[in-house]
């Protein structure tokens, strides 16, 4: 069948319930691909020298025929025959010159650099993560689809591939942002590469992440400074941060006196430069098939507060047995007691603070 995306067609195989055999094509990530190709715009006004962009697992070749077509000089690979071919097809189709490859990624990436690679595997990206860190000279591109490992849903997976301790909180989605970016950072930094994330959202069913690369000793152990624990209590919700790669939890909640579980190491360090993030949200134009979705996402996200974790109002509610107020009315609140408060992009109901949980509750109570 054939599908537009942005200003490019392309023909890809029709998609069952599962991938079966096919090159397999993902509807529901256009609005990551659209994120992408205005990433990518707002990457060349940071960096004009940069020209190359490898898409490293091609399937269809979407994001490559995207990129391509946005000016970009690109390298397709993938180690199927039949995703292969039909990169070549759909790269024709839009009269745009890049070269494809049949073969596995990461001696590609050993073998040669990249202005951008752009990862999105099926699954977790962490097998291709430590030839990245070689091949690629400025702008990492990740996609994790794993989210249940990621934010501790599946906790032996998690700990497996992303050597960190996942908790399945309230704040699950976040948690899996802050696990990846924590993995990614700490296999740079054995390179002596240093990640700092420009943009990185949860949608759905995967965590996306754009890591601008610099390389030295001393900036890959400001990285690491940015890793630290999480300890958050189950029965109240109360949680704190502290940094380093050594947890000293609380003995128990200071808030209400149960136990408290710990997550870690996890980045605690900014998700996101909102500057960059606004000059994304500027290159989204109306060719987009998801620019309304998008241009609302990257407010969302410039606009979220730095802090490590988000709560979300009905699950407080509900655990102090009151009604759940409108999201503005109960930010508001938060804002007239002196605390500074926003929305986040992780669901229509979760707002970050710098209020602690009993502040919380006792600023927005409505009697």
């Amino acid at each position: 069948m054939d599908v537009r995306e942005g200003t490019v067609e392309i023909s890809v195989p029709e998609q069952g319930a599962g991938s079966g055999d096919e090159v397999f094509y993902n509807p529901t990530q256009e609005l990551n691909r659209d994120i992408t190709v205005a990433t990518l715009r707002a990457y060349r006004g940071r960096e004009p020298r940069a020209e190359t962009y490898l898409d490293a697992m091609a399937a269809s070749g979407v994001r490559g025929v995207r990129a391509g077509a946005d000016g970009w000089t690109v390298t397709c690979t993938d180690t199927d025959a039949d995703a292969v071919d039909l990169t070549r097809e759909n790269l024709a189709r839009n009269g745009v010159d890049a070269e494809v490859r049949q073969r596995d990624v990461n001696p590609l990436l050993h073998e040669t650099f990249f202005d951008v690679v752009d990862m999105d595997p099926f699954g977790t990206p962490m097998p291709f993560v430590d030839a990245a860190f070689q091949g690629t000279r400025n702008l990492m591109c990740v996609t994790a689809t794993d989210t249940a490992p990621l934010c501790g849903a599946h906790f032996e997976p998690g700990v497996r591939r992303y050597s960190a301790v996942p908790r399945n909180t309230e704040y699950h989605a976040e948690m899996g942002v802050r696990v990846l970016l924590s993995a990614l950072a700490r296999t740079g930094a054995r390179y002596d590469v240093a990640t700092n994330p420009l943009l990185t959202h949860a949608t759905k069913h995967y965590v996306r992440t754009y890591l601008e690369l610099d390389r030295g000793a001393r900036v890959a152990n400001d990285s690491i400074d940015r890793l630290g624990h999480i300890h958050h209590c189950e029965h109240c919700l109360w949680r704190t941060t502290e940094r380093g790669l050594l947890a000293d939890p609380p003995t128990s909640c200071p808030n209400c006196g149960h136990g408290v579980q710990t997550a870690g190491p996890v980045w605690l360090g900014a998700t996101c430069d909102p500057a960059f993030v606004g000059a994304v949200r500027d290159a989204i134009d109306d060719t987009f098939g998801t620019t309304e979705r998008s241009r609302e996402l990257l407010a969302t996200v410039g606009a979220e507060l730095d802090r490590p974790t988000h709560y979300d109002q009905h699950r407080l509610c509900k655990r102090w047995g009151r009604p759940a107020a409108a999201m503005d009315t109960f930010l508001d609140r938060l804002r007239a007691a002196g605390y500074r408060a926003s929305r986040t992009h992780y669901g229509g109901t979760t707002f970050k603070t710098d209020a602690e949980v009993a502040a919380i509750r006792e600023a927005t109570d409505p009697s």
